[in-house]
């Protein structure tokens, strides 16, 4: 067969069907997926270790079932260990450490039938909103390689909205799998916290705000992995809600029934970016005219202070990560060989006490009951999911003589709004449905209440019939 001759937008369920079906084998749609890696990825830089030889012998088994068999995926390279692959963070510290096991989420990967072919690079720790590394250098943005595909999922994002394959693993501890979907032009939905497995190595990232899903053209393939991926794994700290009803049902559907769309623009002390603004209201118009109610409204919290006790939470966590990785080695870690955010984020909030690593996380809590009061007024909420068009490469650039107040404000100006939803626990997507001027895509956030993920599927499939985005394909792609 002609893989070449294929549907420039199938998507994983249809490819997939394709295999089922004989007129696609799993070895071939590996082999077009290797192909417009090679094909793209001398300007995108976004991939981490090649798997070939390993995922060829899978192929070539033949033994993979599940809804997604036969179906080349990219797993990233941020604490998700595949066997027998490096597992880099993007971090110099770790550019040789190899990995003698699968990830729950890995193993549950492959359960649904998908061949894992390579890794996708990651910013390092995952603690940025742009997918620059010194260990890989600056992964780009196939609608202006120019600009950022964003964090720390956005090699991922990269990867998918080039048309290389049409789903790839990311995670997201503050809006890495969402920022990147809304920079690149592609669906990326967070799931509510505890749904998808941490194990077996760690029970939570971040104090439970770290969470694993996919970045997808369609919205059905996202539904249908997270199908696949649901459940809390042995040992698990906490578990979302278990779904009545299959989330692919629910991207297929009926429409939802009217919504009430709490509507907000700009989170304080920060002002969205006016074309972020006109992409909004865009949507919020759009979702009118489908029967939804929509109303301006407030978040109850203000953006430096909650930052700054996330940032709490980061720098108690990194601080104990290195000492875990001192443990190994047997002898401290070089702190040189980490980038300056890092020195900047353990030098300011890595050595704080046990109570307040408590208080912080006692904030977010009690931020996260706050929202609750406001989902009793609304079903959901509509923001920007970033409150700036993608920046350029090199826009993130921190120093050593910066401090945290710098890293928040550069870094958070930029995505106020994505964190929050990690915070709660609350399920989030990014739906692509404006390009600027500029030709440069800009999302949609919706966020929904704990456990309500087939609520934003439904709502998700809604807006892509309403609103098509499989036909935009950016300049930089492997068609």
């Amino acid at each position: 067969m002609n893989v070449s001759a294929t549907k420039t937008t199938v998507d994983g369920l249809e490819l997939a069907a394709q295999i089922r079906k004989g007129t696609l084998t799993p070895g071939e749609a590996l082999s077009d997926a290797i192909a417009k890696v090679e094909r793209v990825n001398p300007q995108l830089n976004a991939i981490a270790e090649r798997l070939y030889e390993t995922a060829e012998n899978h192929a070539q088994s033949d033994k993979a079932s599940g809804p997604f068999a036969g179906v080349p995926l990219l797993t990233k390279d941020l604490f998700t260990p595949v066997k027998g692959a490096r597992m880099t963070n993007g971090s110099l510290l770790l550019k040789d450490n190899v990995m003698p096991f699968d990830s729950e989420l890995v193993t549950r990967f492959r359960r649904a039938g998908f061949t894992i072919f390579g890794t996708t690079t990651s910013p390092e720790f995952g603690s940025s909103y742009s997918t620059e590394s010194r260990l890989f250098g600056a992964s780009r943005n196939p609608w202006s390689i120019e600009h950022i595909c964003g964090g720390s999922s956005g090699a991922a994002a990269a990867m998918v909205a080039a048309r290389v394959l049409p789903v790839a693993h990311g995670n997201d501890g503050g809006g890495s799998l969402r920022v990147p979907a809304s920079a690149c032009g592609v669906f990326g939905l967070k799931p509510s916290r505890g749904l998808t497995p941490m194990g077996p190595a760690v029970g939570e990232g971040w104090a439970g705000m770290s969470t694993s899903h996919v970045i997808s053209i369609s919205v059905r393939d996202s539904a249908a992995a997270l199908d696949q991926l649901a459940g809390a794994d042995l040992g698990a700290p906490y578990a979302a809600p278990h779904h009545a009803q299959t989330l692919l049902s629910a991207a297929t559907g009926a429409p939802p029934k009217a919504l009430r769309i709490g509507l907000v623009s700009h989170m304080a002390p920060w002002q969205s970016h006016d074309d972020c603004i006109e992409a909004v209201h865009k949507t919020a118009k759009l979702c009118e005219a489908l029967g939804h109610q929509v109303e301006e409204t407030a978040l109850p919290v203000e953006g430096l202070d909650f930052y700054d006790h996330v940032f709490t939470i980061i720098g108690s966590q990194t601080r104990s990560l290195m000492n875990f990785l001192g443990r190994i080695a047997g002898h401290p870690m070089d702190e040189q060989a980490l980038e300056a955010r890092h020195r900047v984020i353990l030098r300011d909030k890595g050595h704080l006490s046990g109570a307040e690593y408590a208080a912080a996380v006692d904030y977010i809590h009690a931020f996260g009951r706050r929202m609750a009061h406001l989902f009793q007024r609304y079903d959901v909420l509509l923001t920007p999911t970033m409150a700036r068009p993608p920046a350029k490469i090199g826009d993130f650039a921190i120093k050593d003589e910066d401090t945290i107040a710098t890293v928040i404000d550069r870094f958070h100006s930029f995505s106020p709004f994505t964190a929050l939803f990690n915070a709660t626990g609350q399920p989030a997507m990014s739906v692509p449905l404006h390009w600027n001027r500029e030709g440069l895509p800009i999302g949609s956030q919706f966020a929904a209440t704990f456990g309500a993920e087939p609520l934003l599927f439904a709502l998700a499939a809604q807006l892509e019939q309403a609103s098509p985005w499989e036909h935009r394909i950016p300049p930089l792609n492997a068609l």
